[in-house]
């Protein structure tokens, strides 16, 4: 099979990335050091090639109704032009087909823009496509566009140095915002790291020009090691490994972005979420932290004095020096200890609200 690439993948060979199947994808696992390229995120600044995820525009005149039947959030709280909706999608049985942004980006209320996941990037289309039969809406899925995120505490600083002309826009826009530049330039206040920084939309011919000037200006170049170990102390989920299409939202921590107060509103998934939350969930989502030695992994068993839960993301974060792991475990859990099965061996762990890191701060005493 061979490996889709992205805009970015020479600029990637030319700054030394060690280049890995993703998901169907070759793209860069580190350029050298994870370590390096965490710490950047967390003290400077770095940037990602996220150009695997899939923007898509939508118009139509019922492209406001598409979207209140397509996602389990409501895009009606997107009360301007560039405001963004963080919300699942869900499958009939409320379990989750992916996790994406959409930006309103008209007053009319007739042109959105959606960015999902690349790894699910087929089975996302083909639910915008059928759900948006019922509606007439016109789906263009912006295959010559790639998409750089750039995070870190001097992120906008050093992006700005690179791109001066935008300092109004970027330096206007508050978490959970994008603007149009023009000529298919998009920024949004928007990121995976629990830091400062910006998603940037861009065309493909000039992705890589772009990389190279914000490299020149200090902004190092970062992996998907790195954006692990990032998103996981920032207690954010992966698509396949926190949720996925058996997991609601409601077990995977992400209850808040269900929006039930339009009692009329209709989405895909609601009956069986409406059924779920009457039945009462049985699972909630934690941080564990491990006391020492070993590394937590994605499918080990949680033991608890109300019975046992599971791994569902587990790395050795950087930032803390200890393991750390989002889990499921039951709901009527309340201990601040349990116990994590490594290689049959039971492991003491700290029960904790996520995040653990935030804007470079751990999170908890």
């Amino acid at each position: 099979m061979t490996l889709k690439t992205t805009p970015f993948h020479q600029a990637h060979q030319d700054a030394g990335g060690k280049l890995v199947d993703f998901a169907g994808w070759e793209l860069p696992v580190h350029y050298g050091s994870q370590i390096t390229e965490h710490e950047a995120v967390r003290t400077d600044a770095g940037m990602f090639d996220v150009s695997h995820m899939l923007v898509t525009d939508v118009t139509g005149d019922n492209a406001k109704a598409f979207f209140r039947k397509l996602l389990a959030n409501d895009v009606a709280k997107l009360g301007f032009v560039g405001k963004a909706l963080y919300s699942a999608m869900l499958n009939d049985h409320g379990g989750v087909i992916d996790d994406l942004i959409v930006y309103r980006t008209n007053e009319a209320e007739t042109q959105y823009r959606i960015v999902s996941n690349g790894a699910t990037r087929e089975k996302d289309s083909a639910q915008f496509a059928k759900i948006g039969a019922e509606f007439g809406i016109a789906l263009n899925p912006r295959y010559d566009l790639g998409m750089l995120a750039v995070q870190g505490p001097k992120a906008v600083e050093k992006l700005l140095s690179v791109k001066p002309e935008w300092a109004d826009t970027v330096n206007g826009l508050k978490p959970f915002q994008g603007a149009d530049l023009g000529n298919d330039w998009f920024v949004a206040r928007t990121g995976y790291t629990g830091e400062d920084g910006v998603e940037v939309i861009l065309p493909a011919a000039e992705a890589g020009a772009f990389f190279k000037a914000l490299q020149a200006a200090g902004v190092q170049p970062c992996g998907l090691g790195a954006r692990d170990t990032l998103r996981m102390e920032a207690g954010m989920n992966l698509y396949g490994n926190d949720m996925d299409d058996d997991t609601s939202p409601l077990e995977a921590g992400m209850g808040w972005t269900v929006d039930l107060k339009d009692e009329a509103r209709d989405f895909v998934g609601k009956t069986a979420l409406v059924a779920l939350k009457e039945k009462g969930v049985a699972v909630k989502q934690v941080g564990l932290l491990l006391e020492k030695g070993g590394v937590l992994r994605s499918g080990m068993e949680v033991v608890t004095d109300k019975g046992n839960g599971i791994t569902t993301s587990g790395v050795f974060s950087p930032s803390l020096k200890q393991s750390i792991a989002i889990a499921r475990v039951p709901k009527d859990f309340e201990g601040g200890t349990a116990k994590v099965l490594i290689r049959g061996k039971e492991a003491d762990v700290r029960v904790l609200k996520l995040p653990f890191v935030r804007n470079g701060q751990k999170q908890f005493d």
